[in-house]
């Protein structure tokens, strides 16, 4: 009687243990499934901050685009009725340097937003350099009238052979820069496009 009243101790005693390890073997999966969970949760949040930051700079690049349309049927028009024959004193030269690839001023450098605090005022959204096409241009009309401040571009020439080469007076950098500014949160996008002059004949 005793032997056997002395085993059934032991067998509690291993009862406990496997459930003790069964408590460890819950507690493991519960900690890899919260850990599943909280990365599905992660992959999920960026992945929509992922989509909205595409979405910005396509958006940044539509407006560089406009900028580059508006800019083409602009320069249209100076040739054909203003009386411009070459791009020769159309070029943004201001300040010193932004058409000098040695330069620190060299629009190449610079971050389209220093680009743009380069050649004006952003915050009064007025050039300050001279021959900008176009600064800080809304483009995108408003159902009651008027245009989206938030999306812009610039449009400016640059003499591509300021740096070094045979000057060519028939060519031109063009430099288009689209904004998005939504509430402080700036997206851009550049456009350059080398622009020739055709000569009759050629």
């Amino acid at each position: 009687m005793r032997n056997q009243l002395s085993s059934c101790p032991c067998k509690r005693r291993s009862k406990k243990h496997e459930r003790g390890a069964g408590l460890i073997v819950v507690i493991i999966v519960i900690a890899f499934m919260l850990s599943v969970g909280l990365a599905v949760i992660t992959l999920t949040s960026s992945g929509t901050q992922v989509s909205g930051n595409l979405r910005l700079q396509e958006h940044a690049f539509e407006a560089a685009e406009a900028g580059f349309d508006a800019a083409w049927l602009a320069l249209g028009d100076f040739f054909d009725n203003a009386g411009w024959t070459t791009f020769e004193s159309h070029y943004v030269l201001e300040p010193y340097g932004i058409d000098i690839p040695i330069d620190q001023n060299y629009f190449r450098k610079q971050t389209d937003m220093e680009v743009m605090n380069l050649i004006g005022d952003y915050a009064n959204g007025t050039a300050t350099s001279a021959n900008v096409l176009f600064y800080k241009q809304p483009y995108v009309p408003l159902q009651g009238g008027g245009y989206d401040p938030d999306h812009t571009y610039t449009a400016f020439l640059i003499n591509d052979e300021a740096g070094g080469g045979d000057p060519n007076p028939m060519d031109a950098l063009l430099v288009c820069i689209g904004v998005v500014d939504l509430g402080g949160s700036i997206t851009t996008s550049r456009l350059e496009i080398e622009l020739v002059v055709e000569q009759p004949g050629t």
